[in-house]
């Protein structure tokens, strides 16, 4: 290896305990609390690391490498001895500088973007010190299960469930693998809306709400804030662009799910979900413009996901959706694509895509048979909502949300079907 190398990989471990360590200093000089390792110590742990890395790749003795990183360790346990009997029991200093030490020996054996990767990830993790305390106060006791349970179903369940399909069309779509994937995967979008919306909370603005929200349900933000505008009525705009705004995620979302299943699905079906979401996000403009973010007066609902009574549902109505579907394009064709595809928009977005999705990379029905029927869901969806906002909202927020709607309709339907 020559000099050059050695240096660069040096001076990576160098720098990744100065950024370590000097998030470190900033910490506690917030805490005002003793400080056990800055950005001096730090980084010479990460050389120290490096530098026995170098001297067992030389002696050819890899016990080089561990008795320095005992030496360190044996160290690190005698400072924290000395804090502990003060009072000061936290780890979290100590376990940074053992894993500086271990990034450093990365740096000297020539994984620099790893190492490059846990420096930055560390000091990222560091200081979220805060964020993570106000996070775990506002999660509950129904939010932990709910998230074992997914692991569960994720971890233990998947790879349990045969990976084959089983009889004759129109059954011969069906995979119980695949099936209980597109549950993970749906699962999966919905636990991050979830997880935004804990972090920074629904009180921060009804158009964040409405952006977090769609995320996990675009339907549970739209009957929200409909129920609000009857007793809210001066918030009428700020309600319209909150729906408005999460019934464009929910083309995002579809988006999403078309892109990991069907590269030529996405290619027939990116101009008109964008046109369509397009068209929300311009209104979303006007209505920003005149009118300013006011703070909700109530928070929107949203279960905790991964709950296995709706994850069940789910693979029930994605595995009937994907017979149906098939069933329908055998019997009439196309026509009985479109039939199934409104008819499932009328409460889920989700189950049809994917089972299009599915049945596109199969080659069982055409990219653009497939692009117009997932259009057509979409667009009932959306008009089941907007429905919602005309039977049960506020004549003021009626009056809002209905250019949003019309917006949205003709140029989804527009782009689909006459572009």
């Amino acid at each position: 290896m020559d000099t050059t190398a050695v240096i660069t990989r040096f001076g990576l471990a160098l720098v990744i305990g100065v950024l370590v360590g000097l998030q470190r200093e900033y910490a506690y000089q917030e805490s005002r609390r003793e400080l056990f390792a800055g950005a001096r110590t730090l980084a010479l742990i990460g050389l120290i690391g490096c530098a026995s890395a170098l001297l067992a790749d030389l002696a050819t003795l890899p016990w080089v490498f561990i008795m320095a990183f005992f030496a360190v360790g044996g160290l690190i346990a005698i400072s924290y001895f000395i804090t502990g009997s003060a009072g000061d029991i936290g780890l979290t200093s100590e376990m940074a500088a053992l894993l500086v030490f271990l990034i450093g020996g990365l740096c000297y054996w020539g994984h620099l973007e790893i190492a490059a990767a846990l420096g930055v990830g560390t000091a990222v993790l560091l200081s979220l010190k805060v964020g993570v305390r106000k996070f775990v106060g506002r999660i509950t006791e129904q939010d932990v299960l709910a998230t074992l349970k997914f692991l569960v179903i994720t971890a233990i369940v998947l790879p349990l469930l045969p990976n084959r399909t089983f009889g004759s069309a129109p059954f011969d779509v069906l995979n119980p693998q695949n099936v209980w994937l597109m549950v993970v995967f749906i699962s999966a979008i919905s636990f991050v809306g979830y997880v935004l919306i804990k972090l920074v909370g629904t009180r921060r603005g009804i158009g964040l709400t409405g952006l977090l929200g769609g995320l996990v349900s675009s339907t549970a933000v739209t009957l929200s804030f409909t129920q609000q505008s009857r007793t809210h009525t001066s918030l009428a705009r700020p309600f319209a662009l909150a729906i408005t705004v999460s019934w464009t995620m929910m083309f995002a979302r579809v988006l999403i799910e078309a892109a990991v299943l069907s590269s030529e699905l996405l290619a027939r079906l990116w101009l008109p979900m964008i046109g369509a979401g397009g068209m929300g996000l311009v209104y979303c403009g006007v209505l920003l413009f005149f009118t300013r973010e006011h703070a909700s007066a109530e928070d929107v609902t949203l279960k905790a996901p991964f709950e296995l009574g709706p994850a069940l549902r789910f693979a029930a109505a994605y595995a009937i959706i994907l017979v149906f579907s098939r069933g329908a394009q055998m019997l009439l064709g196309d026509p009985g694509v479109y039939v199934s595809a409104a008819a499932s928009g009328i409460a889920d977005v989700d189950a049809i895509t994917l089972s299009l999705a599915r049945m596109t990379e199969a080659g069982t029905v055409g990219a653009g048979t497939a692009s117009k029927a997932i259009v057509l869901a979409a667009m009932v969806n959306t008009s089941v909502k907007g429905g919602i906002v005309l039977a049960l909202g506020a004549p003021s927020l009626r009056k809002s949300i209905l250019p949003a709607l019309a917006l949205i309709l003709i140029a989804g339907l527009g782009l689909a079907y006459l572009a």
